[in-house]
C-alpha cells in the first residue's frame, strides 16, 4: 500500500487533480454531474483503496467574516484569539478542512475529528460520550466548535476543552490525535502517513509554501479552519439592530421570545447577576472562564480542579467542578448538555437552573433563595418563564452555519465501504 500511495503522490501533478471538475471528468461515466456508488468505488480503487477529497476549483472564502449590524467589530476584535503568526488563509483553512474530516489521522483509519463534531449537530456529538478509534468511550461530551475564534472575554483568555487544559487552539488540535482512546496516533506516525497520501503534498504546498508535512502545520491549518467557523446568522442576529440595547424588545421576536430574552439578558426582576448573560456573554454567548454551576456536591470529574492551576476566582476555595462551556450559539442542536451530557433537552437544562442547583462551595451563581430546604436551589422560574427561556435559546440557531458547504465533509465516500 505504501508503494502504491507513493506512486500516486508522484503522479498527481497538482491539487487540481482533486478539483470537482477533474474528478467528475474522470469518474462520472454517465455524465450526470454526480458520482453514483459504482463511480465512487472506481475512484477509490484508482487511488489505492482510500477516500480522497473533492475540492472546489475556486477556494472557498474563509478569511472574510460577515458580522451582523449589531456586533461591534472593534469589541469583537478584542475577543479574537488568532495569533499573529497564524492568520486564517483560504489555502490554510482548506487544508484544515481536509484534515478535520480525514480518518487517516486515526490509528486504524476509522475516525476523524468530524466523527465527534457533526456539522448538522452544530459540530457536537449527539451521543452522550463519543466513540474512539477502537470503540472506547470518552469521559466527556464533545464540545461545540462554533466561534472558537472569539474566546477572549472580559480580559480573560481561557484555555480550550471543558477544563481549559489546552492554552491555545493550535495546542488543542493535536491532543485528540494523540489521545490513546480517541484517535491513537503519535505525531510522527501522522506526519509519515499523511506524507504518503496523494492530496496532502499539494495542499501543504499551497498553504505553507512547502509540501513538507509537520505536526505544527497540521495544528496551524486545522486551527485556521476552526477559527473560520463563525456563527452569527441566527434569528437573534437578524432581529437585533445596530445601536439597540439587547434589553430592548426585538420587533421580529414573539412575545415569548422577548420574555425569554429579557430573562436571559437582564435576569430575574431585572437583576443582571440573576441572568444567564452574566456567564454566557453576548454577542458570542461564550464564557470568560470555567465555572461551577452546581451539578452535584461531589464531582467524580473535577474539571479545572484536576489541573495544577491557581484559583480562577479568589472567592472560591478550589477549582473543583468548574467547567468552561461552549458558546450557546446553536444550542438547540447540540444536545445532550453539560460536560457529561447528563441533560437530554434544553428543558432539562432550564429546570436545573430553576430548581436543581447544589450549593457546592465553588458555585459562582447568586440566588434569591440561598438556603434551600430540600438540598437544591435555583432561580425558581415559573412554567411560563421556563418556556420563554427555551424559546429564546432557539433564536440562537444558525441554519446557514450547519449547512454551509465550506464547512462540510469534502471526501468522496462510498456507502458500501462505510457499511463494511
Amino acid at each position: 500500500m505504501t508503494l502504491i500511495l507513493a506512486g500516486l503522490v508522484a503522479s498527481a501533478a497538482d491539487i487540481s487533480a482533486f478539483h470537482r471538475e477533474a474528478l467528475l471528468e474522470r469518474f462520472d461515466r454517465d455524465r450526470d454531474g454526480a458520482l453514483d456508488e459504482a463511480e465512487k468505488l472506481a475512484l477509490r480503487r484508482t487511488f489505492g483503496g482510500i477516500d480522497v477529497p473533492m475540492l472546489p476549483g475556486k477556494l472557498f472564502d474563509y478569511r472574510s467574516i460577515r458580522l451582523p449590524a449589531h456586533v461591534d467589530s472593534d469589541q469583537l476584535r478584542l475577543a479574537d484569539n488568532t495569533p499573529a503568526d497564524n492568520a486564517v488563509t483560504d489555502a490554510g483553512a482548506t487544508l484544515g478542512r481536509v484534515l478535520f474530516y480525514d480518518t487517516q489521522l486515526s490509528g486504524n483509519n476509522s475516525v476523524a475529528c468530524s466523527s465527534c463534531h457533526l456539522q448538522r449537530a452544530g459540530f457536537t456529538d449527539p451521543r452522550r460520550f463519543s466513540t474512539g478509534f477502537e470503540g472506547g468511550h470518552t469521559g466527556r461530551n464533545a464540545m461545540s466548535l462554533a466561534n472558537l475564534r472569539y474566546t477572549n472575554v472580559q480580559g480573560h483568555s481561557p484555555g480550550f476543552f471543558w477544563d481549559e487544559r489546552a492554552p491555545t487552539l493550535e495546542a488543542q488540535v493535536l491532543m485528540p490525535i494523540q489521545d490513546h482512546l480517541e484517535m491513537g496516533m503519535t505525531l510522527a506516525q501522522v506526519n509519515d502517513r499523511l506524507s504518503g497520501l496523494p492530496y496532502y503534498p499539494h495542499l501543504f504546498e499551497a498553504a505553507f509554501g512547502s509540501s513538507v508535512v509537520t505536526s505544527d502545520r497540521i495544528a496551524r491549518s486545522v486551527a485556521q479552519f476552526l477559527r473560520s467557523m463563525v456563527s452569527m446568522n441566527s434569528k437573534f442576529d437578524r432581529a437585533a439592530t445596530a445601536g439597540v440595547d439587547y434589553s430592548t424588545d426585538f420587533n421580529s421576536f414573539s412575545e415569548q421570545e422577548n420574555r425569554g430574552k429579557a430573562l436571559f439578558i437582564d435576569g430575574m426582576d431585572g437583576v443582571a447577576e440573576f441572568g444567564c448573560a452574566h456567564c454566557h456573554i453576548p454577542p458570542t454567548f461564550g464564557m470568560a472562564k470555567a465555572l461551577n454551576n452546581g451539578l452535584t456536591l461531589k464531582y467524580k470529574d473535577r474539571g479545572l480542579g484536576v489541573l495544577d492551576r491557581r484559583l480562577n476566582d479568589p472567592f472560591t476555595p478550589s477549582n473543583n467542578g468548574k467547567f468552561k462551556a461552549s458558546s450557546l450559539r446553536n444550542v438547540e442542536l447540540t444536545a445532550p448538555y453539560m460536560h457529561d451530557g447528563r441533560f437530554k433537552t434544553l428543558e432539562n437544562v432550564v429546570e436545573h437552573y430553576s430548581s436543581g442547583i447544589h450549593l457546592h462551595d465553588n458555585v459562582g451563581l447568586a440566588f434569591q433563595d440561598p438556603a434551600p430546604a430540600k438540598g437544591t436551589t435555583g432561580f425558581r422560574f415559573t412554567a411560563e418563564q421556563k418556556a420563554a427561556l427555551v424559546a429564546f435559546l432557539k433564536t440562537l440557531t444558525d441554519r446557514q452555519f450547519v449547512t454551509d458547504p465550506k464547512f462540510a465533509d469534502p471526501f468522496v465516500r462510498s456507502a458500501a465501504v462505510l457499511r463494511e
